[in-house]
Parts: C-alpha cells; structure tokens; sequence
C-alpha cells in the first residue's frame, strides 16, 4: 500500500454550527442547517474570533478558513508552535469563486479591493497568521476544490515535497447575482429544499463555510505524541472534459477517479465501508454519480455500501464541500457511526439499488478491519476528486 498520511487536526465552519466536532454530531444527529432556500453561517461571529485588522483585510470565505484552521492547529497540539521548520510547511486551501462576488459586490474600489477578491486569499491568511514558509496557494476545480487541495497535501508530504500540510476548502457566495445565475442555470431548487437521491429532488440549496485539515507523516505524529484522527490513504482524480457545467452522464470519469483513489490507496471496493456521495439533488449529478459508482465498484458492491450525502443538511458548500465533506467522512469511519441523507423520504427508484441511509447507522467492518470511507466531490467543469480516508 502506498504510504497513509495521518490527520492531527480538523476545523470547520457551516450552516450547522461553528467547529468541527458541532458538525459531525449534528449531522449525525440528523439536524439541518439550512434556512430559507440557503445553508448560511449564522452562528458564525467574525468579532467572536478575528481582530479588526483581519476582518477588514479578508473576504468572508478567507475569515471561515482563517477560524477553521485556527481550530484544526490547535487540535493538531501546535498551538504552542510549529512541529516543524516552517519552510518544511506548507498551505492549499480550495476555493471556488473566493472572495469574487464580494469585493465585486462594492460600490467603489479601494486599496483592499483585488487582495479581497484574490482566490489564494485564504492561504495567505492562514500561512500569514501561523508562519507556514513553505508553498502556499490555492486550487479552484469548483466544487472539487477542498478535496483538490487534500489531494495535493498527501501527496506532497508522501514525497517529502513537504513534512506537514494545512489544507482545505472555503466558501461565500451568498449572493443575489451567483443565485441567480444558479437558478438561471436551472441548478438550484426552486422549492428551496436539498433533497439528493429523492424522488422529488429539484436542485441544491447554497451553502457557505470552510474545512481545514492538517496532514502529517504517520512517524512524525506518533514521535512527538499527537493524536492520529484518522488517515488519508489514497487520492484519485480526472476530467470529463464533457460540458462547462454538468456531469458526463455515462459517469465513466468519475469512475476513473474511484479507482485511481482505491488503487492510490492500495485497497478495492471490497475494502469500503461507507461513501459520502457528492449528492448535490440535481437530477444530472446523482445519476451521473451513482452510475460511477456502480461502474468503479461493481453493481453489487456499490448496491450494499451504505450511501449518504450531506448537503442536505449543509447545502453545496462549493469549494469548501470536499474538505468539510472529508472531515465527515474521517468522523464516520473514526467514530463507526456515518450521518444519513436528510429528508430522503423515497428514494428515486431511477437510482436503485442502493443503500441509503435515513437516519445515522453503525458502521461495522468484518473481522476487525479498518473502517475506510470513500468521499466524492465533482464539481462544475468536470473535475472530479476521490479520497479514500481510513480509521486512526
């Protein structure tokens, strides 16, 4: 198997609450953070956790990145200082639109103008506040992007490209002229519900937030004693190279992505125990996706691994899904417990087989093994990003 890297801390900031640990039992509890027709981050306070000097000079998505990885080093034990010489770490947080429709959003420019709209804002700020020296930047394969800049820190610190990773995804596009070109696009649910997999599914509801994640070699954290919150054991990825916006309906390129990660992770379907699907609720995307998986799996595999998304509790969170998608995903495999697909009443039967969870569900490996998840995000354009992440 090629090498796992460890997870040693997590942070997060989503419609449900502010902190990672709030996320996954919320979740789990089958709990909603989505308002009117949109997942906004009200509990999230910027005065509560910035200064006034970093409020003004970061876009809202950057401030969401800034709390989550403020949130995920101190979990990680590097509160009291870097593990490692700072040029030796280095920071990739994925975004989509970044601080665009914000600063875009002002009557007039300023100073501050196109460092706010900058979509490597993020890593800055987070390599700025903590000191990360080695290379920093961001990644934007849309909705694939936080999974994107997973990818991108295991493989650079498996290389030795670097010792540690802070990564992740951030997002806040909030805003009238990106709904509505959603909605113009005929993507985003009129009805204002997230329904993926259901019969009655009508499009996704906008979310905001941020996932951060760091990654470390598994010998460096068990030698200076931190906790191993779980393991990025492989990372798959491709192109559809098919349409500007929606999925290649064959989903034979998302495939390819599942099984570059499951070989990436040294595993096969066989060793899967749960997937936390892309699950937008459009129509394209799940069929696309479940269609993938039943070709990267096996129909029968992919029929009797439980299945869940859980945008329907967060809405499509963008560049920031992947990343908050994978901290869920590490909680259900860490934990044995995986959040269900909200509000799925009846699943489409267009879709079937598959084993959807309702409420959350015990995940049980035979014979002791690992628990491993599978966590998808595909996002507009055709960029489609795999990780397989194991139990500690």
């Amino acid at each position: 198997m090629t090498s796992a890297v460890a997870v040693t801390g997590v942070g997060a900031v989503t419609p449900l609450g502010v902190g990672a640990a709030v996320l996954t039992a919320r979740l789990k509890a089958g709990e909603s953070g989505l308002g009117p027709g949109e997942g906004r981050c009200t509990e999230f306070d910027e005065g509560e956790h910035l200064g006034r000097r970093e409020r003004r000079r970061n876009a809202r998505f950057a401030q969401f990145a800034l709390v989550a990885a403020e949130e995920a080093l101190r979990q990680a034990g590097w509160s009291a200082g870097l593990p490692y010489p700072a040029e030796e770490i280095g920071c990739v947080i994925g975004t989509g639109l970044g601080g665009v429709p914000e600063a875009g959003a002002a009557a007039s420019g300023s100073p501050l103008t196109v460092p706010l709209m900058m979509p490597n804002s993020a890593a800055v700020a987070v390599s700025t506040r903590h000191g990360l020296r080695g290379e920093s930047f961001a990644v934007s394969g849309a909705c694939a992007a936080g999974a994107q800049a997973i990818g991108h820190g295991l493989r650079a610190v498996r290389s030795g490209a670097a010792r540690a990773m802070v990564v992740g995804g951030a997002e806040a596009a909030l805003l009238p002229l990106v709904r509505d070109s959603f909605a113009a696009a005929g993507a985003l649910s009129p009805t204002g519900r997230c329904l993926p997999f259901d019969e009655e599914r009508d499009g996704f509801v906008m979310g905001e937030g941020a996932g951060v994640l760091v990654l470390e070699r598994v010998e460096d954290a068990l030698a200076r004693g931190a906790g191993i919150l779980g393991l990025v054991l492989g990372y798959g990825a491709s192109s559809d190279a098919h349409h500007l916006t929606a999925p290649a309906p064959d989903g034979a390129m998302a495939a390819l992505a599942v099984r570059r990660a499951l070989a990436d992770a040294g595993t096969d379907p066989a060793g899967l125990h749960y997937v936390n699907a892309h699950g937008t609720g459009t129509r394209l995307n799940d069929e696309a996706e479940l269609r993938s998986l039943r070709l990267a799996l096996g129909a029968e595999r992919a029929a009797a691994l439980p299945l869940s998304s859980t945008k329907a509790a967060t809405g499509h969170l963008f560049g920031a899904g992947g990343a908050v998608e994978a901290i869920v995903t590490l909680d259900a495999v860490r934990t044995g417990w995986a959040p269900p697909t909200l509000g799925l009443s009846r699943p489409d039967p267009a879709l079937e087989p598959a084993d959807h969870l309702r409420t959350a569900r015990e995940l049980a490996p035979p014979g002791g093994a690992r628990t491993t998840g599978l966590s998808n995000s595909l996002g507009f354009g055709g960029h489609n990003a795999v990780l397989v992440l194991g139990a500690p």
